[in-house]
């Protein structure tokens, strides 16, 4: 009986030291699976600015699809790959800038012919029903009035695109060229988008944020902080206020 009970707890021990070995792997696997989720497949954003309001909040960090838009690849055919849709909230490069990472919406694709008529978009000559979007308050000709008011009439307009906005206008319309977006943000009075820098190159397209997984209020940046104190601040600011500033009710917050 005592030999007996000696195996037993013998075979118990070994197999605990098997589960705790096995546990140990597992956690390996899903560490290795997170860093190439995070890698390649997801990747994370923070919004400084109010463009995409209300759609997007100043403070909500988003978790972006990177597979979706990118190039079909004949090794992962079990992922989903599609082309860039009018309509998509799309995070990319701002054209000339590598640096900055924006969030707008997508108004125009390749082939489309794209004009404002008093804040109104028209696509393809049509007007737009577009409840997204921030009506403006006043008025401002080249805002509104896009692209049949001079870019010398409007402010924040990059040199680059005012030399060359005017060859892709045809009979008041701007032309979306091949392999280029027209990108605007939901908050239209307040949004530098392509009217005032110009088009997206499909290269410069990372991803299709998903949702907010989570979102904390703070004041509006025109920039990314970049300096190491900038960013000390910030995380003190947070470390501070988490709590009472957290957003919960945007927490898995589908971004449509």
């Amino acid at each position: 009986m005592g030999w007996r009970g000696h195996v037993a707890i013998q075979q118990k021990d070994e197999q605990g030291n098997e589960t705790l070995f096995e546990g140990f792997a597992s956690y390996c696997g899903v560490f290795v699976l997170a860093l190439f989720a995070f890698g390649f497949v997801f990747q994370n954003f923070e919004i400084p600015s109010g463009s995409m309001l209300n759609t997007i909040l100043i403070g909500d960090h988003v978790l972006a699809d990177r597979i979706t838009f990118s190039s079909h690849s004949a090794w992962t055919p079990f992922l989903h790959y599609r082309q860039v849709r009018r309509g998509d909230v799309v995070v990319f490069l701002k054209p000339n800038e590598p640096n900055l990472t924006l969030v707008k919406r997508v108004v125009g694709i390749p082939g489309d012919r794209v004009h404002l008529q008093g804040g109104v978009v028209y696509l393809n000559g049509k007007p737009q029903n577009e409840p997204l979007a921030a009506k403006a308050s006043f008025y401002l000709p080249y805002r509104d009035d896009f692209p049949n008011v001079p870019a010398s009439d409007g402010m924040d307009i990059t040199a680059t695109w005012a030399n060359e906005l005017p060859s892709h206008i045809q009979a008041g319309d701007l032309v979306v060229p091949p392999g280029r977006y027209f990108m605007m943000g939901d908050n239209r009075p307040n949004s530098l988008d392509s009217r005032f820098w110009g088009f997206v190159p499909q290269e410069n397209i990372l991803g299709r944020p998903l949702f907010v997984y989570w979102s904390f209020e703070q004041p509006e940046q025109e920039e990314e902080q970049v300096s190491a104190g900038d960013r000390a601040k910030s995380y003190l600011d947070i470390v501070e206020h988490f709590f009472t500033r957290t957003r919960w009710s945007r927490t898995f917050h589908p971004i449509r």
